[in-house]
């Protein structure tokens, strides 16, 4: 029973495999044996995480295990202070991880949701209602308006039904079903009209179906298993640091031990060296930085949430920053999801209609002037009839605007919070709308004319109408329409308040205007009247609608979000592809596209039916040609995002419905929608957009651009002082000279330096230009762009000045090793103080940034000079760490060399501002 070609057989083919009936259902006994051998009509559930296994998972990093383990040798050593030091860095680091992640693994949970929890089914000759989870193939499912599917499910009686299939396949308009038609078996998922889907919702019609498919063998259920299959990758920041972090500690170790050994063999006391290495390692090591990482991630998370994008991991906004591929959903997140009438042809003429969304509030445009509609006979009959020929209500607050309220504009001002709605067809509402827009409401208008009779939309006629009667006894019919259909039952047509017949040069002009329209994928529909005669009601509902009066075509269409557009250009001179994928047609996906510049003239666009087609070497291959796809389904997206990803892109996939969600898991940034989208998407992705906006991953990611810029900023400062730490030893010890410094001074700087001043760093500006620059590779090393080659060679110069003045420090002070070893701490710690300011930015220099434009910077430098002038000179203090006063041509000597960072900065700088000028004159 297991297939998926339902859509190609006809109901007899279908009965052959199902064995059921259509009048009676399934006896007790029969449904016992299939939901044996098929299961319960449920997802099955993936294996859940525990909360403590979360928690542990943090401390499995290779860095934060060494820095246990330095915690241990410091506190055998007796260095109670570093140890405790260590030990909350790790465990806050732990805590912030295990708050990000305890929710990210419930995607399949969310996806049970969206399981109807009761069935209305024929089951031995009675109709009733079960638990979905006892459906099985073969059941005979009755629906009606407002029903969740339960079950995949095929046609075989239907009237007037429309279904909602936006989580699943995209399509922006409930879906206008039908029972008769087969499909061949290559027919896309969206077009199979004669099937129903697990999740979806019926919004009009009724319908009677035979169960075909449930639990994981549903789309939705395929779709389970393809997030299951899904697995998760480190960032690229997390690869990064993870690699950093075993690199460091080799190195340091290395190092150290290189110290030690070499003390030894001059004579130095083992013991004493041995202690110096140890405390060297757990200075050389940058301890701090997986904490200034998670610190510096959660903060921007905070500053995310304040611009509408809430963070579910932490690394995933940098992670952002480095996108350099958008794919994004159309309806909803490039569009308002909201359908908006955006022309009228009507008396010959084309009027453009503004306004955005719902709201009620617009002009009508005629050749770029304001036109009053109602003062125009035509326009305003055209009006009346879509307000009247509707069941679509238009409502704010939660309240349907009658004719009195809507005259009281202070209590909807008070109420402005609130946003405007529609319940209804979505096509029905946005002609409702369009009315509402020049103060025609059906309310009002039904006051005066009354609805006698209605005769329904089906997608045989594909038209309805309304008959209404006036004050006076005269009965109107109002049609609308397929544009086709309501042309061939006119016979005349509005012009100017008077009626001409409609002869062959009119319809073509109409049928001209229509094609124009459709190009610019825009949904038509034909509005038509007549006066019917006295004797009306022994008419035909075929011979009432004939004889009709052509009053004017709407064209209407999901119009993309206004602040998209400058979102879209910002992403071109970022260096960011865009690329669209939706389920809804390629006509429709291609005018959104190009309306928002998302697509150039060299870009193809492809279809789900064509991508069928092409072999894994053929999509890389085109991967990056196409700019739309169109009628795509789950499976399409999910390979498109993984064809990305094999051309070494990162990739950001945006999505709202069920059919997003593996494609979401599945991208290196996964973005859903908070107010649209599904839970199932929320919880595969990353990041959440709370106002459902394009232009909000903008923000995230110059925010993402910045946080990584930052993080390279502190590790240039952490690593060059590291660096400069342990050369000062290194060096003084190949010289011969005595320890510059003793371990609890070593451990000193560390803490006075380390901290603050790089957590200044990771909570620094962006540059201004930051959404200027390419983004950078996927693979490209933390180190590129001479970031290691200018740590290396900073390091080398606080290492190389620090001996320096060790060395002064004992020729002046006569072999005094108590007044050196100050002197070489002081400039140890003030050299890389103001070394700190130059890592500010990689492009820009300080002086052209402002000392003062980081403000935390300034307050943690400051903290760190209070404290090296309270150990130097409080008297406990000096005791404890073995410091003494300095005189001032101690302290001369200690800012001479501890200003050169600042002074070759402001060599760099001037060298820039005379290349800068000499380029100008060239250039003029």
């Amino acid at each position: 029973m297991l297939r998926e070609d339902w859509h190609s057989l006809d109901i007899e083919q279908i009965n052959r495999c199902l064995r059921f009936n259509s009048l009676d259902g399934l006896s007790d006994r029969e449904c016992k044996e299939r939901l044996k051998k098929f299961g319960p009509n449920k997802l099955k559930e993936g294996e859940k995480v525990k909360p403590y296994e979360i928690f542990l998972n943090q401390f499995k990093d290779f860095m934060v295990l060494v820095l246990l383990v330095a915690a241990c040798i410091s506190g055998a050593l007796g260095e109670m202070a570093d140890t405790i030091a260590i030990v909350a860095i790790v465990i806050l680091n732990a805590i912030l991880g295990f708050l990000q992640e305890y929710r990210a693994e419930k995607s399949l949970e969310s996806l049970k949701k969206l399981t109807a929890p009761q069935a209305k089914v024929l089951r031995g000759k009675k109709e009733m209602k079960l638990s979905a989870e006892q459906l099985v193939p073969g059941d005979v499912l009755l629906l009606e308006a407002g029903d969740i599917v339960p079950a995949d499910a095929r046609i075989l009686e239907l009237f007037n039904l429309a279904v909602d299939e936006s989580m699943l396949t995209g399509e922006s308009l409930p879906v206008k079903k039908k029972a008769e038609v087969i499909f061949s078996t290559q027919t896309p998922l969206a077009d199979r009209k004669n099937l129903l889907y697990s999740g979806t919702i019926i919004t009009a019609g009724r319908a009677k179906a035979v169960v075909v498919a449930t639990g994981m063998f549903t789309e939705i259920g395929k779709i389970a298993d393809m997030m299951e299959a899904v697995e998760e990758e480190m960032t690229p920041l997390q690869k990064k640091l993870d690699y950093l972090g075993k690199a460091l500690v080799l190195i340091c170790f290395l190092v150290c031990a290189l110290v030690v050994v070499t003390g030894v063999m001059r004579g130095e006391e083992l013991g004493n060296m041995f202690l110096t290495g140890v405390s060297l390692a757990v200075a050389a090591i940058p301890e701090g930085m997986p904490a200034i990482v998670t610190v510096v991630l959660a903060l921007g998370v905070q500053k995310m949430v304040k611009k509408n994008a809430v963070v579910k991991k932490l690394p995933s906004v940098e992670t952002l920053g480095c996108a350099n591929v958008i794919c994004s959903d159309k309806t909803g997140t490039l569009t308002q999801n909201m359908m908006t009438v955006q022309k009228l042809f009507i008396n010959n003429k084309t009027i453009d209609i503004t306004g955005q969304g719902y709201q009620p509030i617009g002009d009508f445009l005629w050749q770029g002037k304001i036109i009053e509609p109602l003062s125009l006979p035509t326009v305003a009959l055209f009006l009346q009839a879509i307000a009247l020929c509707n069941n679509a209500s238009l409502k704010k607050a939660g309240f349907s605007l009658n004719s009195l309220w809507r005259e009281k504009r202070n209590f909807l001002q008070r109420r402005s919070m609130d946003q405007w709605q529609i319940t209804g067809d979505p096509t029905e509402g946005a002609l409702t709308v369009l009315a509402a827009k020049a103060k025609v409401w059906r309310e009002a208008l039904e006051k005066n004319q009354p609805r006698i009779d209605e005769i329904p939309f089906d997608s045989n006629r594909k038209m309805m109408s309304v008959i209404c009667q006036d004050k006076d006894g005269n009965y109107y019919l109002y049609v609308k329409g397929a544009p086709d259909v309501i042309i061939n039952y006119c016979q005349k047509m509005m012009l100017d308040n008077k009626e001409f017949d409609l002869n062959h040069l009119e319809k073509e002009r109409i049928k001209k205007n229509n094609e124009e329209m459709a190009g610019l994928a825009l949904r038509i529909l034909a509005v038509a009247y007549r006066k019917l005669p006295k004797d009306w009601k022994s008419l035909s509902n075929e011979n009432l609608e004939k004889d009709l009066t052509f009053l004017g075509l709407a064209g209407m269409i999901d119009p993309p979000r206004e602040e998209v557009r400058e979102a879209i250009r910002v992403c071109k001179r970022a260096g960011i592809r865009t690329v669209m994928i939706t389920g809804d047609h390629a006509l429709t996906a291609t005018a959104i596209a190009k309306d928002l510049g998302m697509l150039t003239e060299r870009q193809e666009i492809i279809t789900g039916a064509e991508l069928d087609s092409f072999s894994e070497k053929e999509m890389l291959e085109r991967v990056e040609k196409i700019g739309v796809y169109a009628r795509v389904t789950p499976k399409h997206k999910l390979q498109i995002v993984r064809a990305w990803k094999k051309k070494g892109y990162i990739v950001g996939m945006t999505g709202d419905g069920v059919n997003d969600a593996p494609a979401v898991k599945e991208a290196d940034i996964g973005i859903s929608m908070g107010k649209s989208g599904t839970d199932v998407t929320k919880e595969a992705s990353a990041l959440v957009l709370m106002d459902d906006n394009f232009a909000t991953i903008v923000a995230a990611i110059e925010e993402g651009r910045g946080i990584y810029e930052n993080i390279r900023k502190f590790i240039t400062y952490l690593l060059s002082c590291n660096i400069g730490e342990v050369l000062t030893m290194f060096l003084a010890t190949l010289l011969g000279l005595p320890l510059p410094l003793i371990p609890i001074q070593i451990l000193l700087v560390n803490l006075v330096t380390d901290g603050l001043p790089a957590m200044a760093l990771g909570v620094d500006n962006s540059d201004k230009d930051i959404m200027l620059q390419t983004p950078r590779k996927a693979n490209e090393n933390i180190f590129a762009n001479g970031l290691g080659w200018k740590i290396c060679k900073r390091g080398l110069q606080i290492g190389l000045s620090t001996v320096l003045v060790f060395i002064i420090g004992l020729y002046l002070e006569n072999g005094n090793i108590e007044v050196a070893r100050t002197m070489t701490f002081a400039t140890l710690v003030l050299s890389q103080m103001c070394f700190v300011f130059t890592c500010r930015s990689e492009r820009y220099s300080i002086y052209e940034i402002g000392f003062f434009s980081n403000l935390y910077l300034v307050g943690a430098v400051l903290t760190s000079v209070f404290t090296l002038l309270l150990v130097l000179y409080l008297p406990s203090l000096q005791y404890f760490f073995e410091t003494v006063y300095l005189s001032w041509e101690n302290w001369l000597i200690i800012g001479l060399v501890s200003a050169f960072p600042l002074v070759n900065a402001w060599i760099s700088y001037l060298w820039k501002l005379i290349w800068r000028g000499q380029t100008l004159v060239s250039e003029n």
